[in-house]
């Protein structure tokens, strides 16, 4: 889809055509308020994140209301996480697609790393690479 500049930090690709992430993960609570509610509430920032993401691929712009935080997606993580700790597994996907639309190097393993080992920080840095583009 369409959608501003998906490199608005102008990062170096490398030669396979792929960049850094444009904030480091372990930056993640230079957004605070999106950090607080990814670490008590993590299926809301999934929810959000996806929705916003899924809105930049179909219509090529932001999201009117910045996403839909408490949808399907929200309770889907939420369901996985709560019962059996596994919301990660969902997570993982969305960091796939974010990563894909974005170019930004790596693969399945450290996308799981990521949201297995530190969730809220991985959602942190998924939703500043998608705001970037909205601002832009």
């Amino acid at each position: 889809g369409g959608g501003g500049n998906k490199n608005a930090l102008n990062k170096p690709y490398n030669s396979q055509g792929e960049r850094d992430w444009s904030h480091g993960g372990a930056d993640c609570c230079a957004d605070c308020l999106t950090c607080l509610v990814a670490w008590w509430l993590p299926c809301i920032v999934y929810g959000q994140n996806k929705s916003r993401l899924e809105h930049l691929e179909r219509q090529g712009y932001p999201h009117p209301e910045g996403g839909e935080s408490c949808g399907g997606d929200c309770f889907t993580h939420g369901l996985l996480t709560v019962c059996c700790g596994l919301g990660c597994v969902v997570q993982m996907g969305g960091r796939e697609r974010v990563r894909q639309r974005y170019r930004i190097e790596g693969g399945g393993c450290g996308d799981f790393c990521c949201s297995w080992c530190c969730s809220p920080c991985a959602l942190v840095q998924e939703s500043r690479e998608l705001e970037l583009e909205e601002r832009s």
